[in-house]
Order: structure tokens, then sequence, then C-alpha cells
């Protein structure tokens, strides 16, 4: 996975736990328990929202996206890779 959520991390910085973050939210506690543990595959912009809110933080502080070791764009298109 290229996308990693680094919500566990803001969470220990702030001492708070996951059904903090959902009271503070009001987003479900599976749905932050779903992305604590990175198990969720997508992510609602409305909840990264109310979580950088919440955690008064940027969405680059609990998601960081590193490079895939294989390239997933381009191979069907035809068009070059830059």
């Amino acid at each position: 996975m290229a996308i990693q959520v680094l919500l566990s991390s803001r969470l220990g910085e702030k001492r708070w736990t996951q059904a903090d973050l959902s009271r503070a939210t009001g987003i479900r506690p599976s749905t932050i328990g779903d992305l604590f543990n990175e198990l969720t595959e997508r992510v609602s912009l409305d909840h990264l929202d109310l979580i950088c809110e919440a955690l008064d933080c940027e969405v680059s502080d609990i998601l960081k996206r590193s490079k895939n070791i294989l390239p997933r764009t381009g191979l069907k298109s035809g068009l070059p890779r830059t």
C-alpha cells in the first residue's frame, strides 16, 4: 500500500483515544477504528476534514504517500511515464 494512515501517531501525540476522536467528530467508532488500523481503502473527504479540525492538523499530518514498488499507472494507456 502506498498510502499510510498516521492516525495512531497523531492520536498518541494528543493523548486521545479512538473514542475521544469519535466523540469530537461524530464519526462512527468503527470507522475511526478502521482508519486507525489502516483497514480502510476509501476515506471520506468530510471525515478527513472533521478529523483535521478536531486534531488541529493538516491532511499531510495523518496521511503519507510512499512511492509504489511497482508502477500502477501508465502501463495500459501506452503513454510514456515521466
